[in-house]
């Protein structure tokens, strides 16, 4: 992003030993040795940290439905909405779990690829739809998830990530955070 961050990043060494805490926890969950920056911006307010924490948490690692998927969904959102904080951080992730669709594979190029399961596009699809102009969702929206093998819990599960990526976007956009020089240097 063009502009300064708004919110303070709190970096690890300086923050309190409860923020400490969250931010070992999403680095220990994520699978991340770096605090990413989206929760340093909220590292001066501990209340908010631990509740967007829970929540991510609750809705993209935990459940049944595959990250990648849920990170296709919030790559193709953000993009479509301009996040570009959440577009590149939720590319880096997707592209790294969809070199299993093909090592030279760059899932997020090729959302229409038939390389992609057909289940998959069809969730980015409802979803992305569901997260960009929610009042459009009907019962035919949750009928294609029906038909293309995703079960009530699943459904439920995919749709939170509308809720979700909202959430994250509205965050990075407000605090003017840039993404993070550690993530740049993964997709490099």
């Amino acid at each position: 992003m063009n502009q300064l961050s708004l919110f303070k990043t709190i970096h690890y060494d300086e923050a309190s030993p409860e923020v400490q805490q969250i931010y070992d926890e999403t680095k220990r969950e994520l699978g991340l040795p770096f605090v990413l920056n989206w929760f340093k911006c909220q590292g001066s307010n501990p209340v908010l940290l631990r509740g967007n924490w829970a929540k991510l948490r609750a809705t993209l690692v935990q459940g049944s439905v595959p990250n990648v998927l849920k990170q296709l969904i919030i790559y193709n959102v953000s993009a479509q909405r301009g996040c570009q904080y959440c577009a590149k951080a939720h590319s880096i992730f997707a592209n790294s779990m969809g070199k299993s669709f093909g090592s030279d594979f760059v899932i997020t190029e090729n959302l229409d690829s038939d390389l992609i399961p057909l289940s998959y596009r069809i969730a980015v699809k409802v979803v992305t739809n569901a997260a960009l102009n929610s009042a459009s969702v009907t019962a035919n929206d949750f009928q294609q998830l029906f038909d293309a093998g995703f079960d009530e819990q699943e459904i439920q599960e995919l749709m939170a990530q509308a809720d979700l990526v909202n959430m994250l976007n509205t965050i990075a956009n407000i605090s003017g955070i840039r993404i993070d020089n550690e993530l740049l240097e993964i997709d490099a």
